[in-house]
């Protein structure tokens, strides 16, 4: 069985200042691929505590989503704390999100998500907006279940190109 944990990162969603609707969205969409949901976790824009929290998260999941902290302002440090904690990036995660989603929407070429493992375990940030993070996981729907797959050893399913 596939597992994702599901980290929320807003300082007002945090603070309850603003209800945190991108959570139920997330887990609603990965369940429709049989991916289980085994945490939800809501931090403050704060490098260190999202930084902890992919760490935390990546032990009991083999997918990690965080929604929010991708964008310019200078509070959005999401990338930041993922580059700190995984091993390896994945950038063409990251690159088919932002192309597909800027057909629909131009301003999706602002955002700074990063995708990457952490061990057998696959990390992606979203961006924080509703209908962003539900075009972001159209895009990632089809390949999810073949890349967590990848990610935790079993790449005896093949499908990915060959280099020459």
């Amino acid at each position: 069985m596939l597992t994702a944990a599901i980290l929320t990162v807003s300082d007002t969603r945090s603070a309850g200042t603003r209800e945190d609707t991108t959570t139920a969205l997330m887990a609603e969409i990965l369940e429709t691929i049989e991916i289980e949901i085994v945490a939800t976790r809501l931090v403050p824009d704060e490098q260190a505590q999202i930084a902890d929290a992919i760490v935390e998260l990546c032990e009991g999941a083999s997918l990690v989503l965080t929604s929010g902290g991708t964008g310019l302002a200078p509070r959005d440090v999401t990338p930041e704390a993922t580059r700190a904690v995984i091993d390896r990036e994945a950038p063409g995660i990251a690159e088919a999100m932002r192309a597909q989603t800027a057909q629909f929407q131009k301003l999706a070429w602002l955002s700074r998500a990063v995708a990457g493992t952490r061990g057998r375990t696959l990390v992606i940030n979203l961006p924080g907006n509703p209908k962003a993070v539900r075009e972001c996981l159209d895009v990632l729907t089809p390949m999810l279940p073949h890349a967590l797959k990848l990610a935790s050893g079993d790449d005896a399913g093949g499908g990915h190109a060959s280099s020459t």
